[in-house]
């Protein structure tokens, strides 16, 4: 029974020949999200920014997380959050900062004026500015130490022109998905972290799969070009790659279409991201080994493809 294959078993299409349009379209991409970053900055969420948070259940049993949204938007303290919990017509509103005690005292006021008659107030929570303060350091430290762990994970794992080409995909990945979050002005908060952490493992594991591939190559074929090697690598493993891509994306797209508002946002970010890291192992982290000089037992390989069928070493 042969299995299915989304990618022709002998294909040798070449991918590197579009390094020459990518490799600026990257750079460009990088560059805007870096300049908006700087000048518009991230939506932060009541995380980051404090708030007042309440959780309701309603007394019979179900809630309208909608008119609930509705209703707490009319207040006139800015546009808040409204998720369902995971007991039966829970419900968990947030609050944007209100300046002074006086400003989360209307807040309050106005949510038991309009909720009182349904939902039975369960847990109230105030996140003030220095709470805030201390969630964007330690959330910021957490995906700095995150990082720096995987990129010390692939200067060991790979050889140094390898780990070099992991760590600039990697990078690559991250800048963009912030551009995604600027963008699309998805609201930033404690979730997003863990999006930004979970698209780095799948931008790790893109990379280290057409690596690995690539190093067990170069063992293989001695007299092989980089261009062509490269090429190589990312067609053998193109099967793998098509298969996990569109598997992951179709999962995150139910999540979307279908997982209500509460990770509607992350569900996005995600899908984005699959699609960020899946270009970024083709045609990123690959073709810039070609320019960082891929080395094979100490002698610098050609840059250009020269046609033929490899030969292995002896």
């Amino acid at each position: 029974m042969r299995l299915l294959r989304l990618w022709p078993d002998e294909s040798h299409f070449d991918f590197m020949r579009f390094r020459r349009f990518t490799f600026p379209l990257s750079a460009l991409l990088s560059v805007a999200t870096v300049v908006l970053f700087l000048t518009i900055g991230l939506n932060f969420g009541i995380d980051f920014k404090g708030g007042t948070l309440v959780e309701l259940q309603a007394k019979s049993g179900k809630a309208d997380v909608a008119a609930v949204r509705h209703t707490a938007n009319s207040f006139g303290f800015g546009e808040s959050e409204v998720q369902e919990l995971g007991g039966e017509g829970q419900i968990l509103v947030r609050f944007p900062l209100q300046a002074g005690e006086q400003g989360q005292t209307a807040v309050m006021n106005k949510a038991h004026a309009a909720f009182d008659a349904d939902y039975e107030f369960r847990r109230t929570e105030t996140v003030g500015p220095r709470v805030s303060g201390e969630l964007v350091q330690s959330g910021t430290l957490g995906v700095v130490l995150s990082v720096v762990a995987v990129l010390l994970y692939l200067w060991f794992r790979f050889e140094r022109e390898l780990a070099l080409g992991a760590i600039v995909g990697t990078l690559h990945d991250i800048v963009l998905t912030v551009g995604i979050f600027i963008i699309s002005r998805i609201e930033f908060n404690m979730t997003s972290i863990a999006a930004i952490l979970t698209i780095v493992g799948y931008s790790l594991n893109e990379t280290v799969v057409v690596f690995d591939r690539t190093r067990e190559l170069m063992r293989r074929y001695k007299t092989i070009p980089t261009v062509e090697l490269l090429n190589l690598s990312i067609n053998s493993t193109m099967s793998r790659t098509v298969m996990t891509s569109i598997s992951t994306a179709l999962s995150l797209l139910a999540l979307v279409l279908f997982g209500g508002e509460a990770i509607k946002g992350f569900a996005v970010v995600m899908l984005c991201g699959v699609v960020i890291c899946t270009y970024s192992a083709i045609f990123v982290s690959t073709p810039v080994l070609i320019y960082l000089g891929l080395m094979l037992s100490g002698v610098k390989r050609a840059t250009e493809g020269r046609g033929g069928v490899p030969q292995a070493a002896e």
